[in-house]
């Protein structure tokens, strides 16, 4: 099948805002057929997910998420930072930095599972998602960064795969890592 069809090319990119780590675009583009289109596109650095495994139970966070006005159930998680020059950060490095910060545990092993685009249709933030098992308590740990207000909770895995199932945990990030490891382990692949 030939898409070429689809396929748009970029005119022009206007920066409507620049914040902290998020970067408002308007991009003027040329569909296939030739017509112009306007598209606001969000820059994002990407982003680390982890699911961490304690056992047979998944540490997970709760914490107010703003543009919701909720309080949701997420697996931990964290931006790439960037460097002086513009440079995204490792998420090899990132996850267990992240993993760290805002659940006061070190994970012996680790396992990239993959990645994917959390909202492809306004942002190119790409999200990764790394299994994390053999987990250990950070000496000194005294909690989240100043900005985050979290709460770490050990939720039993059977009960958090039923939980993304049911509606209970709203995450997009989290029910797919949830799923992602429950069928590798239905595979023989995860040992929960």
């Amino acid at each position: 099948m030939d898409d070429a069809d689809l396929l748009e090319t970029r005119l022009d990119r206007r920066v409507v805002h620049r914040g902290g780590y998020l970067t408002l675009n308007l991009d003027t583009i040329e569909d296939a057929r030739g017509l112009r289109h306007q598209r606001e596109v969000i820059e994002h650095p990407g982003a680390v997910a982890i699911v961490a495994l304690d056992g047979g139970e998944v540490l997970m966070v709760r914490q107010f998420r703003t543009a919701v006005a909720q309080l949701l159930l997420e697996i931990p998680a964290g931006t790439l930072d960037r460097s002086p020059d513009g440079a995204k950060e490792d998420p090899a490095l990132a996850a267990p930095r992240e993993l760290g910060e805002e659940t006061g545990f070190h994970a012996a092993t680790w396992r990239r599972l993959g990645h994917f685009f959390t909202a492809p249709g306004f942002a190119d933030e790409d999200m990764h998602l790394f299994l994390a098992t053999d987990l250990t308590p950070i000496p000194g740990y005294s909690g989240p960064d100043t900005d985050e207000r979290i709460h770490v909770e050990r939720i039993a895995w059977r009960r958090a795969v039923e939980m993304a199932g049911s509606g209970e945990i709203v995450d997009g990030k989290s029910i797919l890592a949830i799923f992602w490891v429950d069928a590798l382990a239905a595979r023989g692949e995860v040992r929960l």
